[in-house]
């Protein structure tokens, strides 16, 4: 890998594009987000791991795997963590037509019968958006949420997580991580990682709702 190729934080103007995106957590606090689940493999670690450290995150779910670990889910909520809309099949939406429509309600809708109430908030697979994304999420009363920092734990390899964690974690970043097998022999260790670096900048984890309001 070439370090000097990684860009976690998008040119201003391309930011303009999307101006109801969110980008970085809207407090000074960061923002632990995990994308891809539930599973049986993975959720239940990530879980212990936030818990260890009496921290919350946001869970950006595809709604094939909400509808396939409906009690993994449920114990997302239980512990007090945020459901997100991250599709319902995990498919590239790039050019955002009705297809792509009807797969973000078709997740909001496996969401609402696990938690009584639709979600707020929607990230796209593989951070995939267009200059339709924000009026087609408006239309389902959804905030598009990306990140300012992704530190390729899906490539179960620490010193790419210790490198980005290290250089690139600001006291207000939205964080992404991946709650999928591909992340299951570093996962808790690089959460681990960024609530220590995270402690020792004298920076907080904060919690989903203060952060993205």
């Amino acid at each position: 890998m070439q370090r000097k190729k990684i860009k976690y934080v998008p040119p201003v103007l391309f930011r303009k594009l999307f101006p109801t995106t969110i980008w970085n957590a809207k407090t000074d606090k960061i923002l632990l987000t995990f994308d891809d689940g539930p599973n049986e493999v993975t959720t239940p670690l990530i879980l212990a791991a936030l818990k260890k450290h009496s921290v919350k995150g946001v869970f950006f779910c595809v709604g094939e795997n909400i509808l396939r670990y409906p009690e993994i889910t449920k114990e997302i909520i239980k512990q007090g963590h945020m459901l997100a809309n991250h599709t319902m099949t995990h498919r590239k939406i790039f050019l955002f037509n009705d297809e792509a429509e009807n797969d973000i309600a078709l997740c909001s809708q496996a969401i609402k019968d696990i938690t009584g109430t639709l979600p707020r908030y929607f990230r796209a697979p593989y951070g995939r958006i267009g200059l339709r994304t924000e009026k087609l999420l408006n239309r389902q009363s959804l905030i598009n949420v990306m990140w300012s920092l992704i530190p390729y734990d899906y490539k179960n390899d620490f010193n790419i997580i210790s490198f980005a964690v290290s250089n690139y974690l600001t006291n207000n970043s939205i964080v992404v991580l991946h709650d999928n097998v591909k992340s299951k022999t570093i996962i808790k260790k690089a959460i681990d990682y960024i609530i220590q670096v995270s402690e020792q900048k004298g920076f907080t984890i904060g919690e989903p709702n203060e952060c993205l309001k």
